[in-house]
């Protein structure tokens, strides 16, 4: 069957609906004259921001993760367009390791001073400064949010929570729902989901418990990155080529940092400067830069269409350290 981009406006605007048709809920092909289907990023986008709006209206206290990265950016565009021309109705929330990218979250504090967002931030240095978590062996911090974001997510006692998790960027992601139920613990069980049939979502919790909500489950690395250049949307630099000092450590290239420095003689012999860029963003001590010329939008696009393993799988230690390390994270009640 072809697929014919019915899209009349210009770009950047949200694709119109059918008259009679809600005007958040996704469109189908059968609804469209003589059965033609929305154009992929059209459908993702209409799907999205139909799930953003349903949490809205099933739940209270909505949050969105905000980190600055390429997912929760292109998440909250679709917030942003779900409620156009009135503010997002709802504050973001970082765990902030302590060991992020500078220019990550300068980016992150600049977006939600445009936008007039209240960013709540959660911070891993000041539960390790008061004692109640303490530095893992291996340096990294990303394992150490967990407990952050769930004591924020009950002291402020958000009910539903957005995560920018896609189903194509680790096999634990590939199993959740697009509504998960977290318990009053804030864990995951993988073998207590709802069906989700029909676009149907199921937001029902017991005081205590939450929902994940994530709307780009059905996203790709491609399709992020060709929506981030149909709607123009600037991101962090570092996700484009550029000159970084790196060293080797278990296969990656690690950048140098106050968090991030060679441990051994081999580590500080393969010390040099490389043209590299970051295709995602997370802790300095455990996120791979990867060597690329790609210095755009389009030169970007092209490599990930041409690349056979996924961003987190590339370049993340952290999902290293077994082969359910991921899921035993979510069940503990991480992202």
């Amino acid at each position: 069957m072809t697929t014919i981009d019915l899209t009349t406006d210009a770009p950047g605007s949200p694709a119109g609906a059918p008259a009679g048709a809600s005007a958040d809920a996704p469109v189908p092909g059968s609804a469209l004259p003589g059965g033609r289907r929305l154009a992929q990023l059209d459908a993702l986008e209409s799907e999205g921001i139909h799930i953003v709006r349903e949490v809205v209206a099933e739940f209270e206290r909505p949050v969105l993760l905000f980190s600055g990265g390429k997912d929760s950016v292109v998440m909250l565009h679709l917030a942003v367009k779900a409620f156009a021309p009135g503010p997002v109705p709802f504050p973001v929330l970082h765990v902030d390791t302590g060991h992020n990218f500078p220019e990550v979250l300068a980016y992150r504090d600049a977006t939600a001073e445009r936008l007039g967002l209240r960013l709540e931030v959660a911070s891993v240095q000041d539960y390790l400064d008061d004692g109640r978590l303490r530095e893992r062996a291996d340096g990294t911090r990303n394992p150490l949010q967990t407990q952050p974001l769930l004591d924020a997510i009950s002291g402020h006692r958000f009910d539903a929570v957005f995560g920018g998790g896609r189903r194509d960027e680790e096999k634990a992601r590939a199993k959740e729902r697009v509504f998960s139920l977290r318990d009053e613990f804030g864990q995951w069980d993988p073998r207590n989901q709802r069906p989700e049939l029909w676009n149907l979502y199921n937001g029902r919790h017991r005081p205590g418990e939450h929902v994940r909500v994530f709307p780009l489950s059905n996203w790709t690395e491609l399709d992020v990155w060709r929506y981030v250049a149909r709607e123009r949307i600037e991101l962090p630099g570092l996700y484009y080529a550029h000159e970084r000092e790196v060293f080797d450590r278990d296969g990656m290239l690690l950048a140098v940092g106050p968090y991030s420095e060679p441990r051994t003689d081999a580590e500080a012999a393969s010390l040099r400067t490389e043209t590299v860029r970051y295709r995602t963003v997370g802790d300095m001590s455990c996120t791979g830069a990867v060597r690329s010329d790609a210095a755009g939008v389009e030169d970007v696009i092209a490599e990930v269409a041409a690349t056979r393993i996924t961003e987190r799988g590339a370049t993340r230690a952290d999902d290293r350290i077994s082969e359910a390390a991921m899921e035993d994270r979510k069940k503990e009640g991480y992202f």
